[in-house]
């Protein structure tokens, strides 16, 4: 009982957690936005610009070597988020991106098994099956809601995901905050030379002259919602609790995307949909809470 009573959060630490998921996954509403007037790449490049400004001024860089916070930084900031904002342009709507993106659970399960050489248990097989499921459903009845490249992108950008997640791990205790900060600085260069070659000077410097406050505050929202508020809240979170009781409100977040998409956007959310999301979301509360479940169990 006492372990029981040790994994529950106060009202305050849950509401946080609460409002870091309603901030990641509205995002994806916010990145359509900031989409409108940018292209994706130079929208990328502003992200992680500002990421690394000011605040690098503010906190040192932590202690671990070039080559990780280079990784991280090229995983997460040209990975992740160059594919996943090439394919929110046209190709797949926030809703849907905010759901598909979350596979990246599964991946990170499978680099992490690879490096261990640790077998695959049986509710991860079965927990991969329901969300492949869904995928499949995405991919069968999109219908102007995702196309085969938009999903191909969006389950690129969770393999980075997955990936930066790996690097991270083996950077060891470190500043969350702090980690992400200064490997943000590796994900510029490359993102604006991408920008420069495969979308163009004439467009990047259109996308400037034409944004206004809304695609301002939108690229803002990106460096000061998700990265500054988003991961010190979230690190600050993981240093007063057990991951395993943590990690399961990030099924919250494609919640909040749908969510935010239908309310703000108008997406349509049809029966496919929904049952789509509920394969998804099923598969990944299997894959997060069934060894909290089972390790329950035998300390009852």
């Amino acid at each position: 009982m006492s372990r029981i009573q040790k994994a529950a959060m106060p009202l305050s630490h849950f509401s946080l957690a609460l409002a870091v998921m309603a901030v990641w996954g509205s995002n994806f509403v916010v990145i359509k936005t900031a989409l409108q007037h940018l292209t994706p790449l130079l929208l990328a490049a502003l992200r992680f610009t500002f990421a690394f400004f000011p605040l690098a001024f503010f906190l040192k860089r932590p202690a671990v070597s070039l080559g990780n916070l280079a990784s991280y930084g090229l995983l997460i900031g040209v990975g992740q988020f160059g594919l996943l904002f090439i394919a929110m342009r046209h190709d797949i709507t926030p809703g849907l991106a905010s759901l598909v993106v979350q596979v990246q659970v599964f991946f990170t399960i499978g680099f992490s098994m690879r490096m261990t050489g640790e077998h695959v248990h049986r509710f991860q097989f079965v927990a991969l099956l329901l969300a492949i499921a869904g995928i499949g459903m995405i991919a069968t009845h999109a219908e102007g809601s995702a196309t085969a490249l938009g999903l191909f992108l969006v389950i690129g950008a969770a393999m980075s995901w997955a990936g930066g997640n790996i690097v991270s791990r083996a950077a060891g205790q470190v500043n969350m905050l702090s980690y992400v900060v200064w490997a943000s600085i590796f994900a510029v260069p490359p993102l604006f030379l991408l920008s420069f070659l495969f979308e163009g000077w004439p467009a990047m410097q259109a996308g400037v002259q034409d944004a206004d406050m809304m695609t301002w505050a939108a690229v803002l929202w990106q460096s000061v919602g998700n990265t500054m508020f988003g991961y010190a809240a979230w690190g600050w979170l993981l240093s007063r609790h057990p991951a395993a009781t943590i990690t399961p409100m990030a099924l919250l977040v494609p919640v909040f995307g749908i969510g935010a998409s239908a309310l703000l956007l108008g997406e349509a959310l049809p029966a496919w949909k929904l049952l789509a999301a509920a394969l998804v979301m099923s598969g990944l509360a299997v894959g997060l809470l069934w060894p909290r479940y089972t390790a329950m169990r035998r300390f009852q």
